[in-house]
Formats: structure tokens, sequence, C-alpha cells
């Protein structure tokens, strides 16, 4: 068990070498994940869509 004192320096020290992004690598990375996910969303609703109607169309064949 280290001496509190010491910890909370060392803690200090370590969060002086963080290097923040800047507010435009932040905008950047926001609207490529905005991008990413509406593009995720639109290629699973289509996935869906296709599976509802081909199983829409095997329970109609089967049914006839």
């Amino acid at each position: 068990m280290a001496n509190p004192v010491q910890f909370i320096s060392q803690v200090r020290a370590e969060v002086g070498k963080i290097v923040w992004p800047t507010r435009r690598e932040v905008v950047t990375t926001t609207i490529m994940v905005f991008i990413m996910a509406t593009l995720a969303s639109l290629f699973f609703f289509l996935v869906d869509l296709a599976i509802k109607a081909g199983i829409s169309g095997v329970i109609h064949l089967v049914g006839s």
C-alpha cells in the first residue's frame, strides 16, 4: 500500500501526460459517428425489409 500523498502526486503526474483532443477533432469525430450510425441504421432497415419481404413471400406460397 502506497502513501496516499505519494499516490496523489503520481496521479497528478499522470493526468499531466494526457493529450486532450482539440475542439475540431471532437466535432469531426462526432459528425463521423452520426454519419456512420445513420448509414448502419439504413443498412439494417433495408436488410430487415428484404427479410420481411422474403418471409412474406414464403408464407404466401405455402398458404396457397
